[in-house]
């Protein structure tokens, strides 16, 4: 499969959480770019499709789109704030 990021993937393994509309849900951060990262989550259909992703350990933010759904692992895409 041909790769079509613009930026590689760094792995790590970071707790993180998303938040949306006051919800909060645990998940892990599996790998990230400056443009996107995929994550791990307990059950996906409760993910909307944007949504605030926050690092754990440094409470760093970013304005997540789902880009993919794989089990229970969740492509997205960083977007800028409005």
């Amino acid at each position: 499969m041909e790769e079509k990021r613009k930026h590689p993937r760094t792995e790590i393994n970071q707790p993180a959480y998303v938040s949306s509309g006051g919800s909060v849900m645990s998940c892990m951060v599996r790998n990230i770019s400056p443009e996107g990262a995929a994550i791990d989550v307990e059950n996906p259909a409760y993910v909307p499709p944007n949504f605030r992703l926050v690092m754990a350990d440094d409470s760093t933010v970013y304005e997540c789109r789902i880009a993919w759904i794989q089990k229970n692992r969740i492509g997205v895409t960083f977007v800028d704030a409005p």
